[in-house]
């Protein structure tokens, strides 16, 4: 028996009232062909078939009914991060941010900066009276000039710790949000709904990690199988445990509590 045969014999999605019949590729192909292994990306590709309606939807949905409680809870995470865009009913279990230890390299780094500035402008005197050349601005020049650079290296350190602080996770009672600040003009969001999500877990490495237990949480996806990653997360085998569970309660259709 060919394609074609197959393909006749195999009964179409009904139609809505109204609609007219289409033939599909999807809807008429077998899930496999017998003697022949079957692409998936193929099927992936012929369900953009304009004109073929493979699930009913009415016209005009029936509005969700959300309880007060439910509604109280959207409006305050509404209020608490207007940035977020929730859905309705949707509110905010729980906000993760980066581990303090991550920002040790830039507060290091502009601390010793600031300390060699105000060195310099202690010793300032004693290496003025031993120049020889003649060509060093006086003190009152030297001190504005030192005062401007400790004033750039303060601002640049304040904008390193500002997008350290940025990055930001949520989890809400359908999705997880990820706000990452890559720089002062560059940032991006991802939204994962908790359905999607196949695996959770956890990874710390190295003797700092241990010590001060912090890690990256891993989220893994269904389907395209892409990987999102939040660093300088504190006490990460713990926020995996709530997120396995939200999870699971959101797949096996349980209320989403958070805990």
């Amino acid at each position: 028996m060919n394609n074609d045969e197959q393909q006749s014999e195999t009964p179409a999605v009904p139609p809505m009232s109204g609609q007219a019949i289409t033939s599909s590729h999807v809807t008429n192909l077998p899930p496999s062909i017998e003697g022949q292994n079957y692409n998936p990306q193929l099927r992936a590709q012929m369900a953009n078939e304009p004109g073929v309606t493979h699930v009913g939807r009415p016209i005009e949905p029936a509005s969700m009914e959300i309880s007060d409680d439910l509604q109280q809870k959207h409006e305050e995470s509404k209020r608490l991060f207007p940035d977020l865009n929730l859905s309705k009913g949707e509110y905010v279990l729980m906000k993760l941010q980066r581990h303090p230890l991550g920002l040790l390299p830039s507060v290091g780094i502009t601390t010793f900066l600031l300390c060699l500035l105000v060195a310099v402008w202690i010793m300032y005197p004693v290496i003025l009276e031993n120049d020889t050349t003649g060509q060093l601005p006086n003190i009152g020049t030297a001190s504005v000039m030192i005062m401007c650079l400790g004033a750039l290296v303060g601002i640049f350190g304040y904008i390193a710790v500002w997008i350290y602080q940025r990055n930001t996770f949520f989890l809400t009672n359908e999705s997880v949000i990820q706000e990452i600040q890559h720089s002062l003009f560059s940032k991006h969001e991802q939204t994962v709904s908790l359905g999607s999500i196949e695996d959770v877990s956890f990874r710390q490495t190295g003797l700092m990690q241990t010590m001060f237990n912090y890690g990256t949480i891993r989220l893994s996806t269904e389907g395209e199988e892409t990987t999102y990653r939040f660093h300088y997360v504190a006490n990460p085998k713990h926020q995996v445990a709530i997120l396995n569970n939200a999870v699971e309660d959101f797949k096996n259709g349980r209320p989403v509590t958070g805990e």
